[in-house]
């Protein structure tokens, strides 16, 4: 059975944090995400909402957090499923009610069997209900019956909220950024030319999972051509000698999660054209990260990883042309014919994490604030197949990509994931070295 992974005062002190923003005559309905079958009774893994593990820390299926006012107090309640013996007996034990209430930082806990006629009534005495739509149906249904009260979206507060971790969510981190820079090094030593991109693939994926983590999403594992595809995963082609992969592939501990991308050659030595396109990202990568410094504008970091990147092009001789004309307005000169993501993200709850920060967010620009994680992830990708720009033959079928996860604080960047190798010589001489 599932336990809180933080603290009951700090998901009590997050509570207190974001009902206090909320209006007189409000009510709260955070549901969990539903199970989703993959095919008749088989479901696929459950993972909870993002926000309902960020208030109270719950993470079973099919639970509601309400929390409502008494006079000047705010009351929580968690309605999940009630003891089953024969249910448990086939889908595992539950916690129930009564462990609802002795294990968990809320007030109250009843069963999912009772939500219709307690939510009911504190519907009809609400004037605003701050719910999640689409996620749970029966709630959707009972809010919409109900005259008067305007609906309300709670995840913008919740959003800004999430942004700044806490010492225990980067402690969870920080073990999630642990295990997934292990899962990188025993690929690396795993790897031999002619691999399998899902044997890389089974390699990471095992070590999260001996590990007690799961997969934060899908693990990108590109060899040669397959590397310049930045959501490629297939995992299905097997990787020849003198071919780079690229594998992008990060866990979560208790929904915490890490995101680390590394590039190497399967036979265990970058050419020399791998070794210049790697150097460069390799760069600007650490350009990128000294570009991040608490009160910074987060565009500092993209605009630190792009002029490196661009210059390096130019120098190359992938473009002919100046530095501010191959940067271009905004950023979005013919560099990005190279580079055509962001250079990072927020990282938390979720992979791609609230808060903005995302290249084409269209929310106003924040600053860095010490307890920010975010990804710091430039690359440089020339697909032979590409038809739509010229792609120097001698870097036909190399992409690169290398990223890290990294804190904010006050005395500068603290990278995470510092314990994956990332420079030539330390993955020279891991890779094919499983002795």
């Amino acid at each position: 059975m599932s336990e809180p992974a933080l603290s009951d005062s700090e998901y009590l002190s997050r509570q207190s944090v974001f009902l206090g923003q909320l209006p007189e005559g409000s009510l709260v309905l955070m549901p969990t995400n539903p199970v989703a079958y993959r095919s008749n009774d088989t479901t696929f893994p459950f993972r909870a909402n993002s926000y309902i593990l960020y208030l109270c820390g719950w993470s079973d299926p099919e639970a509601v957090l309400m929390a409502h006012r008494d006079g000047a107090e705010w009351i929580t309640t968690l309605f999940v499923q009630p003891r089953d013996t024969k249910a448990e007996i086939w889908e595992g034990r539950r916690v129930g009610i009564e462990g609802t209430v002795s294990g968990w930082p809320v007030d109250q806990a009843h069963s999912l069997e009772d939500i219709a006629e307690s939510v009911t009534s504190r519907l009809n005495a609400c004037t605003s209900v701050y719910c999640i739509s689409g996620l749970n149906p029966e709630l959707d249904e009972l809010i919409s019956r109900v005259d008067g009260a305007e609906l309300a979206d709670p995840t913008p507060i919740l959003d800004d909220m999430r942004v700044l971790k806490s010492k225990g969510e980067i402690r969870l981190m920080q073990e999630s950024a642990d295990i997934a820079s292990a899962s990188h090094i025993a690929a690396m030593q795993a790897t031999f030319s002619g691999i399998g991109e899902w044997q890389i693939q089974s390699t990471i994926e095992a070590h999260f999972i001996a590990c007690k983590s799961r997969w934060s999403y899908p693990s990108i594992v590109g060899g040669g051509d397959n590397a310049t595809i930045l959501h490629y995963n297939s995992n299905d082609n097997k990787i020849s000698d003198g071919e780079l992969v690229l594998v992008d592939a990060g866990c979560e501990i208790s929904g915490y999660a890490s995101d680390v991308t590394r590039t190497w050659p399967v036979n265990g030595k970058f050419s020399d054209q791998q070794r210049e396109i790697y150097e460069l990202v390799l760069k600007a990568e650490l350009a990128g990260i000294k570009a991040c410094q608490a009160g910074s504008l987060w565009s500092s970091m993209h605009h630190a990883t792009s002029r490196v990147l661009a210059q390096g092009l130019i120098d190359l001789g992938v473009l002919d042309c100046s530095l501010e004309d191959a940067l271009g307005d905004d950023f979005n000169g013919p560099f990005r014919n190279y580079f055509m993501h962001g250079s990072g993200h927020m990282l938390g709850l979720d992979v791609h994490d609230v808060g903005g920060g995302r290249q084409g967010d269209d929310k106003p620009e924040r600053r860095f604030e010490p307890g920010m994680v975010l990804t710091v992830e430039p690359g440089l990708y020339f697909g032979s197949w590409r038809t739509d720009v010229e792609i120097p033959e001698r870097y036909a079928g190399i992409g690169v990509r290398i990223e890290d996860n990294v804190l904010i604080t006050t005395d500068g960047p603290v990278v995470l994931t510092s314990s994956c190798p990332k420079t030539i010589d330390e993955i020279e001489a891991l890779v094919g070295n499983d002795g």
